[in-house]
């Protein structure tokens, strides 16, 4: 599967910024072909960023969740380098959960020369990311593999999570609201994001902007349960605001200032 082009990018955003794009408009805007747009759209909506509708498309459901594979490639340097700013934050000779998530797989293919680590994961990706080093330890979770991403899901995935007490979690979200939510689209994967939250010592948070401008209906919980947000750029004043209301360390990668070596000296 190849990258989203430029101009499919951009198109994602002026979907996500409008709710609709039209064929005829796109084309005037790129100076290309409507057969162009159309080829874009289609692609777009195959892999579910996007849904057909007469003359253009619509952002896909707030009520499910775009394709694993899509995912990958939206905002993919930014998922980089929040991988490599959060696995800076992790010390040597600790435990931690990482859940399911494009994001948090950047925080594990960053954490490959880390030493002697416990990781607890429900994220088949990130076992397969890690199991080969000699100081990790992974541990996967029990239950339901989701075809579409390879999550475990599922009340054994939760019994397993609570037999622990670890360090740090790295946890991703769906969605993010301004009001400080933390979203998902299955409830089913939030009983496994929830029972990470609830036994771990600290929280770290990854998620891109892009993350504010989606809506689920899922909710995991709240920024105030979490220590450190890293993101590329914390655009919301509101979201902003929450997380220095309930201390909430934010490092932005796109910043110039470096983040702190050590997360848990955070608190």
């Amino acid at each position: 599967m190849q990258p989203l082009s430029d101009r499919q990018n951009t198109i994602v955003s002026l979907a996500r910024t409008v709710g609709r794009v039209t064929v005829e408009e796109l084309a005037a805007r790129f100076d290309v072909t409507p057969q162009t747009i159309r080829r874009d759209l289609n692609e777009l909506c195959d892999l579910r960023v996007l849904s057909r509708t007469h003359g253009g498309a619509v952002i896909a459901s707030s009520v499910e969740n775009l394709a694993y594979e899509a995912r990958r490639f939206i905002a993919a340097d930014e998922k980089r380098a929040i991988g490599t700013a959060a696995a800076a934050l992790i010390p040597h000779e600790c435990s931690l959960f990482i859940n399911i998530g494009t994001t948090t797989e950047e925080v594990a293919t960053a954490l490959t020369n880390h030493q002697n680590l416990l990781i607890i994961t429900n994220n088949l990706n990130v076992a397969m990311a890690l199991y080969r080093c000699p100081t990790i330890e992974v541990i996967v979770a029990g239950g339901v593999v989701r075809r579409s991403d390879g999550a475990v899901v599922g009340s054994s995935a939760v019994d397993l999570i609570r037999q622990f007490k670890v360090d740090l979690a790295v946890i991703g979200a769906s969605a993010l609201d301004d009001d400080g939510s933390l979203l998902d689209y299955d409830p089913r994967e939030v009983a496994v994001a929830r029972a990470i939250i609830d036994n771990a010592r600290r929280v770290l948070l990854v998620c891109d902007q892009t993350k504010l401008e989606r809506s689920a209906p899922v909710r995991i919980g709240h920024m105030s349960e979490i220590d450190a947000f890293v993101t590329d750029q914390l655009v919301s004043v509101k979201l902003r605001d929450v997380c220095a209301t309930y201390g909430v360390n934010v490092i932005e990668t796109s910043a110039a200032d470096a983040a702190p070596p050590n997360l848990m000296k955070l608190r």
